[in-house]
């Protein structure tokens, strides 16, 4: 009954803070106090990390410079490819007593495709760098685009642990691979190609004066297949004749490690998005700590496992039904390694039936985090967008707002212009919400002289029951429930909280322009101030700054509307804290989506154009007369409210008693 009178109580206009003045002034210190020293702390070591910041981005452009002008070395796609070359092997240079090494001077393998370019180790078989082509990585206003590298050369390793049959153990990474292809594939039209690169053993030598020699016969091949137009590519890992060299294992270990390095503007929030993710047998997807290192280890089937930045995605998925365990870790950078995101390791188990003949299929993703691009692959992959922490906010996002988003982009209008509509759609649809909500507020209106002559009735706070059983008797003379202006608004939470997980979630917002905003997808910088302020940033968001005045503005027309005359303390101080509550989202949002700070700008006038109509349509005085009408009419009492009635009673009998 209390909960249910204190809740009834919070949803009418005339709600009262509990707390008294200096309990919530001495709040609003502790909590500046708090975030004060916390900031001070901060604020030294952030400005020594700039210097370095700077320096590490300067020194990661010229790298990336260097790669583009090797990359620029390898045949085009319209350069006519010349004869395949032979592979010359001088046993004389064995990398192990057990697989030669040839002496071609060109280490790497090259595949380009219309949406990738890869690199392919030969000394491992691996993939260790993968630019992605047509999309960009951050860079300074005015600084050349830099092309968007995911991992390159000792970033990303993978490795199989093999056991030869003289017990030893060898890594592959540690291993020459070999192809009778050209060195540089180029994929283009509807056909699959494919990059072959077969990992010889050495034949036994016969006697001290005869040398070992490469058996052809026997190999392990790592076979991958790629499309033109497809971020996924197939990674066969194939045994052929290998049982007089290898110890046959049923199981194998596939080591993984990736280390992440930061390629949007906000380097905090990226970092704090990345993460290990992976889906089990039963299709349930899960994460490792996105706030700190985590390391986790499975006895049950994994279907796949991902390296998860804000906007794109590393993906390691099997084929062949699921990896049997695994072991996953994510780690934090350490504090001089700036612009590394976090180090992830996977060891995933997959089994073969033998190594004569057998093989197991992996694919690998290699490309943007998003939503419409991952759902195609039927595999949950696109549950690695943050949609929202519930299934709720989940199935709103995935069945409502990305559909009329998708349907929307298919006009080749503006973003901004995509976000406005989507705002006006969602107004439209929580209209009818927002205007009973508004009707409740105006009804409450017109009963605060009744509201007010109880409160001065029951000025006693031991009378506070008194005056609530009062409040809740006037209300149902009056034909009105307290509820009704609460409901409509927990309704349209979740909408409002889905839109909130959106649009900084959304791949289609990266980079895109709008008014003054340079990317839509993190915050809109007009000013850079060159130095920290607490709880507020280094920097200008004019979107926030602009979202926050219409906060306040809203709040001060809704408190001139609904406040009664004479207010209390306790009310005052309730308007100070609406009041604060826009200037602390000040501080939060300024690092933000300048997608979102601009919906929630939206939002607000949108509002303020609503409650203008609302209060034309609604005539005050003829409500307050509906409200008279039904005051004069017999009550009739609900089996509920007697028996909150006789609650009520009971409870000021102990009262009574206690005394």
């Amino acid at each position: 009954m209390q909960k249910y009178a204190f809740f009834s109580y919070f949803c009418s206009s005339n709600f009262k803070l509990t707390m008294d003045k200096n309990t919530i002034i001495g709040l609003i210190i502790i909590f500046g106090l708090v975030m004060g020293f916390s900031f001070y702390n901060n604020s030294k070591v952030q400005k020594e990390n700039e210097l370095k910041k700077q320096e590490l981005v300067e020194n990661q452009n010229n790298e990336i410079q260097k790669d583009s002008t090797l990359t620029d070395t390898v045949p085009s796609a319209n350069t006519q490819p010349s004869a395949a070359p032979v592979a010359e092997v001088n046993l004389s240079q064995k990398s192990s007593h057990f697989f030669f090494e040839d002496n071609q001077i060109n280490n790497d393998y090259f595949v380009e495709t219309n949406v990738a370019k890869y690199t392919f180790s030969r000394k491992g078989g691996y993939i260790k760098r993968v630019e992605l082509k047509n999309i960009y990585r951050y860079t300074p206003k005015g600084a050349p685009k830099q092309p968007l590298v995911l991992f390159d050369e000792e970033q990303n390793k993978m490795s199989i642990e093999l056991q030869l049959n003289d017990q030893r153990m060898v890594q592959t990474e540690n291993l020459y691979f070999s192809s009778a292809q050209e060195d540089t594939l180029f994929v283009n039209g509807s056909k699959q190609q494919q990059l072959s690169l077969k990992l010889y053993p050495l034949k036994p030598a016969l006697d001290a004066n005869t040398p070992p020699s490469i058996d052809s016969n026997s190999y392990v091949e790592y076979l991958y297949t790629f499309s033109a137009d497809d971020y996924r590519f197939g990674y066969r890992i194939q045994f052929v004749n290998m049982s007089p060299y290898l110890y046959a294992n049923r199981s194998y270990s596939l080591e993984w490690n990736s280390s992440l390095h930061n390629v949007e503007k906000n380097y905090e929030y990226e970092r704090n998005l990345t993460t290990v993710y992976y889906m089990d047998n039963i299709d349930e997807v899960s994460h490792l700590s996105e706030k700190s290192s985590e390391k986790k280890e499975f006895s049950t089937p994994i279907k796949w496992v991902s390296y998860k930045q804000q906007f794109f995605t590393a993906v390691m998925i099997s084929d062949s039904g699921t990896f049997t365990a695994g072991t996953m870790e994510v780690k934090e950078p350490e504090k001089n390694e700036l612009l590394k995101l976090k180090d992830c390791t996977a060891e995933m188990d997959f089994e073969v039936s033998g190594i004569d003949n057998a093989y197991y299929d992996i694919s690998l993703y290699f490309g943007p985090n998003q939503y419409k691009l991952l759902n195609k692959y039927d595999l949950n992959l696109e549950r690695q967008v943050p949609l929202g922490w519930s299934f709720l906010l989940h199935w709103i996002n995935r069945l409502a707002v990305i559909p009329i988003f998708n349907w929307l982009e298919t006009y080749g209008i503006s973003y901004g212009i995509i976000i406005l509509i989507l705002t006006i759609i969602l107004k439209l649809v929580l209209l009818p919400v927002a205007y009973k909500t508004y009707l409740s507020s105006a009804r409450m209106r017109v009963l605060k002289p009744e509201i007010e002559e109880i409160t001065a009735r029951y000025p006693k706070p031991d009378d506070a029951m008194k005056k609530q059983q009062a409040t809740m008797t006037l209300y149902k003379k009056a034909g009105i429930n307290p509820m009704s202006g609460c409901l409509p608004m927990l309704l349209q939470m979740p909408i409002l909280i889905a839109f909130f997980r959106f649009f900084p979630a959304a791949y289609e917002l990266r980079q895109q322009p709008f008014l003054w905003a340079e990317d839509l997808s993190t915050y809109d910088s007009i000013l850079d101030l060159g130095f920290n302020i607490p709880f507020y940033g280094d920097h200008v968001s004019l979107f926030t700054l602009l979202m926050t005045i219409a906060t306040l503005i809203y709040t001060w027309l809704n408190n001139k509307l609904m406040a009664p005359g004479g207010a209390s303390d306790q009310q005052k101080m309730m308007k100070i804290m609406m009041y604060i509550m826009p200037v602390l989202f000040l501080g939060m949002f300024n690092s933000f989506s300048s997608a979102l700070t601009y919906y929630y700008l939206l939002v607000n006038l949108i509002t303020f154009l609503q409650m203008w109509i609302f209060r034309m349509a609604i005539d005050e005085k003829k409500v307050r007369e509906k409200i008279k009408l039904n005051m004069t009419k017999p009550i009739k009492k609900s089996k509920w409210q007697l028996k909150l009635e006789e609650m009520q009673k009971q409870q000021q009998q102990l009262q009574k008693q206690k005394k």
